[in-house]
């Protein structure tokens, strides 16, 4: 049976919808006979969310009510934590949906009918140019460097008088590496104070270079700096959906105008205000993490493989044409991976068994390096 033709009586989607790449999350591990099965697809952490938010979460009782639309709980348990001013704090969906409200906001077609362009470096997180195009915009990508940095020097070539949004992610996801805040600083000096720069810090807490960019500071020096954080990885928190933005007022009152209304549930907000207030302990584990993650690198430095400088919970393999090949092994072992066609490799880091099979699997895979 063939199916019907698309006629001009049904019901069509934009057009943009049809250019628009898929989002690919990561995929769970395969069950091997013999072997614990572990997920290392996606950038969770392998432990779930302190006791105090699960206490948090079992005694939210008001699921019948709306929640609060500016989580003034959060905001304000934030601006003590991060010593901004509440009112530059804008929640939203994790850090994803607090990037929906900002691009919604600065980025699209005016009523000319020309398009915003949004730079960013590519790869980076593949749901930039889903989120770009669907708010209207056109996506420039910035082929990364060699080495899986930012090409700064580019990404500021292509600036022209239809930018409206750069997307700085640092760490950069998938490849690892930071930015630093010498030249983030010389970037944001030669950037046009009429153009939003975004710093996607969604592994901030993992980042252990004293080079590193200084979010806030950054901000703060800056009116048209705008950070993205959130809950879903150092806090564990990633089904909560849990993150926000942090800007100067004259961009926030305007993100308030497009945000989603009770994007933010009561349950999340008192799971993050809870995680706030416990961050000693947040902290501590992270730096297990990190732990992990620094014996990761330097083992597989030792078998002599070549991967770019991570400050995030999760190393790159760039693998190329050989990357599906690697995948199958892993399958093969009961751990998934997240691979990237033709390109490398990301793999998070997990359980201290699930790092040593990852490891060995490294060992064995030489061949593909």
């Amino acid at each position: 049976m063939t199916e019907n033709p698309v006629t001009q009586d049904q019901v069509q989607p934009r057009s943009v919808v049809a250019r628009l790449p898929k989002y690919a999350a990561g995929k769970p591990p395969a069950s091997v006979q013999g072997m614990t099965a572990y997920k290392l697809s996606s950038n969770e952490i392998p432990f779930g969310p302190l006791d105090a938010v699960h206490q948090a979460v079992v005694e939210q009782n008001s699921l019948n009510r709306y929640p609060d639309p500016l989580s003034t709980k959060l905001r304000d348990a934030l601006a003590d934590y991060l010593d901004v001013p509440a009112q530059d704090i804008v929640t939203g969906a994790g850090s994803l949906g607090a990037l929906v409200q900002i691009l919604n906001t600065f980025a699209g077609q005016n009523e000319d009918g020309v398009q915003d362009e949004v730079i960013y470096a590519w790869r980076s997180f593949e749901a930039y140019p889903i989120l770009v195009q669907t708010a209207g915009a056109l996506p420039v990508e910035i082929p990364l460097l060699e080495d899986g940095r930012h090409d700064l020097e580019s990404m500021i070539a292509a600036v022209n008088e239809n930018t409206s949004v750069i997307l700085l992610c640092t760490p950069n996801n998938p490849t690892g590496p930071v930015l630093t805040q010498a030249e983030v600083d010389d970037f944001l000096a030669r950037v046009p104070k009429n153009v939003l720069v975004v710093l996607d810090e969604a592994y901030v807490e993992f980042v252990r270079d004293e080079k590193s960019v200084d979010g806030i500071h950054t901000y703060n020096e800056n009116e048209n700096v705008v950070l993205l954080r959130t809950f879903s990885k150092a806090h564990g928190m990633a089904n909560l959906r849990m993150g926000y933005s942090v800007a100067h007022p004259q961009i926030t009152e305007n993100i308030r105008v497009v945000a989603t209304p009770f994007a933010v549930s009561s349950v999340a907000e008192d799971a993050a205000v809870a995680s706030l207030a416990n961050i000693d302990q947040v902290l501590e584990r992270v730096e297990g993490l990190v732990s992990e993650r620094e014996r990761v690198v330097a083992a597989l430095s030792e078998q002599g493989w070549k991967i770019p400088s991570t400050q995030a919970n999760f190393v790159w393999l760039p693998l190329g044409a050989n990357t599906e090949q690697f995948v199958e092994r892993a399958n093969a072992v009961a751990l998934s991976v997240r691979g990237f066609a033709d390109e490398g490799v990301r793999v998070s880091i997990g359980e201290v068994e699930a790092n040593d099979r990852f490891i060995e699997l490294c060992k064995e895979s030489l061949d593909l390096a």
